[in-house]
């Protein structure tokens, strides 16, 4: 039977993606993929005689259109988007429409470039008695954020913070987080992290900026700020203390 899967297809390693997700891509007769930002070694795990169509040219009708003809015709669908598609993956109104048509489809997860750029670092981003509070947000642009949720306004909660499409502002990301943590805060940005050309940038509130603009990175980087980077922290979680007693363990 017809169906429409949106998968995620993680940050970029083409090994960074679920089995549910490959198995989908080999059976799928038409695949629509974010062509911009993901990897295209994922699409080895197609089919040999799978469609293959590039969304990046692409607007939301063409992108429909495709879809329904696919589906008109009986064919499985998949809609590769970067990451996991929850996040900022713009699948909100494909799912609607197609609700609307009632066209069945399934969200398949991914692996969001947040949890690999923490991988990367070999961080946790939540730390007992330092932070136990993730943000994920973006800084305002063409698409708007609402002004409760600013990023002046959210970085006074000085919580791990990650922050998408927004590197190519870093100077206004800088002046917007000093209204909430200091200035020596640790910043780390990751450019296309887990592709082959990742790279990683270390730096605090006062130097990242121009850190950033020297190595001339514009677009798909992700933002990590907050006092989880510092290095030394001797934070520990209880669960594995020896005096620490729980469901499954007595403490000695």
């Amino acid at each position: 039977m017809s169906k429409v899967y949106f998968i995620g297809a993680g940050p970029g390693d083409p090994e960074l993606i679920t089995l549910k997700a490959v198995k989908i891509i080999s059976q799928a007769d038409v695949i629509i993929y974010a062509g911009s930002l993901i990897n295209q070694e994922i699409l080895r795990y197609a089919k040999e005689t799978a469609q293959i169509h590039n969304s990046a040219s692409l607007n939301l009708e063409e992108i429909l259109d495709l879809i329904k003809a696919a589906v008109k015709q009986d064919k499985i669908v998949a809609r590769l988007h970067s990451g996991d598609p929850a996040l900022f993956g713009a699948t909100g109104e494909q799912m609607e429409l197609l609700a609307r048509e009632g066209i069945p489809f399934e969200v398949i997860p991914g692996v969001s470039s947040f949890l690999a750029a923490a991988a990367a670092l070999k961080k946790e981003l939540t730390l007992p008695e330092v932070a136990q509070t993730v943000i994920i947000t973006r800084l305002t642009g063409r698409t708007g954020v609402p002004e409760k949720e600013s990023l002046s306004s959210l970085a006074k909660h000085q919580a791990s913070m990650c922050i998408f499409l927004s590197v190519h502002l870093m100077e206004k990301v800088v002046a917007e987080l000093k209204e909430g943590f200091p200035p020596d805060t640790p910043v780390v940005v990751v450019e296309k992290v887990s592709w082959p050309a990742e790279k990683i940038i270390f730096g605090n509130l006062n130097s990242i900026a121009q850190l950033v603009k020297a190595e001339k990175i514009e677009k798909t980087a992700l933002i990590l700020v907050g006092d989880f980077l510092k290095f030394g922290l001797k934070k520990h979680s209880k669960l594995y203390a020896k005096n620490f007693t729980h469901g499954f363990r007595e403490g000695k």
